[in-house]
């Protein structure tokens, strides 16, 4: 409906101008009737000024049909000319506006024939009319300027066509990236909520199991228990703190123009995960009773920001999964440092591939660690431990230079 409403306005406002035009040219046209004439003169009658009239009529539709219009205006002068004769006009304002409409409008095909038929018309006619070479030439010189305004307009709108589409092309753009920017974002939060998340509530729902056992046969065990519960509780609602601190900077970054004033009370930015805290995430998940040995091989060598939040949490969903799935008593957890890649492997004793179901729900789980690697150009593999038994999480991450990434 507003593309309709558009296009007839657009087209009421096409009307508007050649209409317009034609009452301008009428106008002209109609100044040797009313001027005071000499007797030797050709007089100014009615049928006069009807056949001029008669000639200017059609403009109104040179749009539409630019070579039929002009058409009916030289026909027009013709017939003006060797029937009536009346006061003649300085300049033959109807045929130029016919020949400029088509130059502008016109394909080739059409446009260069009519161009050919209007100035072989002109010596003959300046022959009836004066035959002097001065008004042959003053002719040729109008004609072709005509023409050549016509064709100045038609590169001038095309190219201003070319440019608005260009506009156009780029607003899309623009707006497939953003969306595509706004997936990506979404996809990324989930992975950190569902990280964080996760592994907090798995790492506390055991703690909480083994507290009432261990409050009977072994107090101190209990007591570490609601420790590691308190503790983890904690570090799930800073990290969570700290992604809506950075959501709502962003929101206000992105609303505000100015951004010279606001509120100072946002959340504390807390150091994004990495190498160094995972020794804490192992002794918080061993404290549940699951035996971790974390080994680290090779020469360790300096990591993007990225890439070391992507390794722990790789190792921290590795862990949820056991302790949520696995049933396992032991885990092994090996970062080697290769020639041109850090290897992640995590082992357990559990029930194997069974007991590492893939989520359903993309972003989420073993799922989430093959987006996290893929993300980095590496790749995540799965299956059975050592000789076949348990469950084995294999990720290797292609070395960047860390001076390439920069961290939030």
């Amino acid at each position: 409906m507003a593309g309709a409403g558009t296009r007839a306005a657009s087209g009421a406002g096409r009307w508007a101008v050649d209409i317009g035009v034609a009452l301008l040219i009428q106008a002209a046209v109609t100044i040797p009737f009313v001027v005071p004439r000499g007797p030797g003169l050709p007089p100014a009658d009615w049928p006069s000024y009807g056949l001029t009239t008669l000639a200017v009529l059609p403009l109104v539709w040179r749009r539409r049909a630019p070579v039929t219009v002009l058409l009916a205006v030289l026909v027009a002068q013709i017939l003006y000319k060797f029937t009536l004769d009346g006061p003649g006009q300085t300049l033959p304002y109807t045929s130029l506006m016919a020949l400029y409409t088509v130059a502008a409008l016109s394909p080739a095909r059409r446009r260069v024939p009519a161009a050919v038929l209007t100035f072989a018309l002109v010596p003959p006619g300046v022959a009836v009319n004066s035959g002097e070479a001065r008004e042959l030439l003053f002719s040729l010189l109008v004609f072709g300027a005509a023409y050549g305004f016509g064709r100045l307009t038609h590169t001038r709108q095309a190219y201003t066509a070319a440019v608005e589409d260009r506009a156009a092309q780029l607003e899309r753009a623009n707006r497939i990236e953003a969306e595509q920017a706004t997936a990506r974002e979404r996809a990324r939060i989930a992975r950190e909520t569902h990280d964080i998340l996760s592994h907090a509530v798995s790492v506390m729902v055991v703690q909480a199991e083994a507290g009432p056992v261990a409050v009977r046969t072994a107090p101190e065990r209990a007591e570490a228990a609601f420790e590691a519960i308190s503790e983890t509780g904690r570090d799930a609602m800073v990290q969570l703190r700290r992604m809506l601190g950075l959501l709502r900077e962003s929101t206000e970054t992105s609303e505000s123009t100015a951004g010279t004033t606001g509120s100072t009370d946002r959340a504390p930015r807390r150091p994004r995960p990495s190498l160094a805290g995972l020794p804490a995430l192992v002794e918080r998940v061993a404290a549940g009773g699951l035996a971790i040995e974390y080994v680290t091989e090779g020469l360790p060598r300096p990591l993007s920001l990225d890439t070391e939040a992507t390794v722990h949490r790789v190792v921290q969903e590795a862990l949820t999964n056991v302790v949520r799935h696995a049933a396992a008593r032991t885990v092994r957890i090996r970062l080697e440092y290769g020639a041109d890649a850090l290897e992640i492997t995590v082992t357990d004793d559990g029930r194997g591939p069974a007991g590492h179901p893939p989520s359903a729900a993309p972003g989420h789980g073993l799922a989430g660690i093959r987006e996290r690697a893929a993300a980095h150009g590496g790749t995540a593999r799965t299956g059975p431990g050592p000789d076949g038994l348990g469950f084995r999480l294999a990720v290797r991450l292609p070395f960047v230079d860390s001076r390439t990434e920069v961290g939030s």
